[in-house]
């Protein structure tokens, strides 16, 4: 399975950071992981990584309770860059809450391209890569 480029992981919680990472590192997920503990430190680095010429990252796994600045402000926020900038960037929701309003709010972000249950599994990542690289 083809590596995808950057990769980004928005999340406040250093045991699933730790697990996730390693998981991509088993599945050959990607090759750059950016890591952030939450939404204000994410559109930061996110915008840094823009100035110097990057692009964004090709996925961002989104938590949704994060202090500071939590998913939903991180995804209004995102939605204000310039579109052409976000043309190759899909946002996943990762989330240990299966609120049925947070599945129904997803859907006003046309950037959110799903919804996965905590804990994020090495079938949901091919999933994924097979999704992006298709």
């Amino acid at each position: 399975m083809k590596k995808l480029n950057d990769v980004c992981v928005i999340d406040d919680d250093h045991i699933f950071i730790y697990g996730i990472k390693r998981l991509m590192k088993e599945a050959n997920f990607g090759d750059d992981i950016l890591v952030y503990e939450n939404g204000k430190e994410a559109l930061n680095g996110l915008r840094l990584h823009s100035e110097t010429g990057k692009k964004l990252p090709s996925i961002i796994f989104l938590d949704l309770n994060m202090p500071i600045m939590n998913g939903w402000e991180f995804l209004e926020d995102l939605c204000k860059i310039n579109a052409s900038e976000l043309d190759d960037t899909v946002v996943y929701i990762i989330s240990s809450s299966v609120d049925p309003r947070d599945l129904v709010r997803i859907k006003d972000y046309p950037i959110v391209k799903d919804y996965i249950l905590k804990p994020v599994t090495a079938n949901d990542l091919e999933v994924i890569q097979k999704e992006k690289v298709a």
